[in-house]
């Protein structure tokens, strides 16, 4: 999995993952959801990768990811950053994951 951030994402970012252990983690959240079919994509901040984590490719970013939720994402996405909206863009070349990607700052 390989994922491009726009020169808005990495603004964004930056200032986060710059902080010393500070990695990120592209997850596919289903807390709540009742379905694993449901789950909902989100970035984190994370410390430490778990066990089962892999490590996927990005540019300027390498981010952390569960294989086992591979299957719900292209190989090739893309994060952007709205100012106006204040939100994340997950996307690839043929669609849309979410105009509202969640960002959870606190590291984990």
């Amino acid at each position: 999995m390989n994922i491009t951030f726009t020169d808005a994402a990495i603004a964004e970012l930056s200032p986060y993952l710059n902080q010393e252990d500070s990695q990120l983690k592209l997850l596919y959240d289903t807390e709540g959801c009742g379905c694993v079919m449901s789950g909902v994509p989100a970035l984190q901040l994370i410390k430490q990768s778990g066990p089962d984590d892999k490590l996927g490719q990005g540019t300027p970013f390498s981010f952390w990811y569960e294989p086992r939720h591979e299957i719900f994402f292209e190989p090739q996405l893309k994060v952007d950053y709205s100012a106006d909206r204040g939100s994340f863009i997950l996307k690839s070349d043929n669609q849309i994951y979410t105009n509202h990607l969640r960002f959870i700052k606190q590291a984990v």
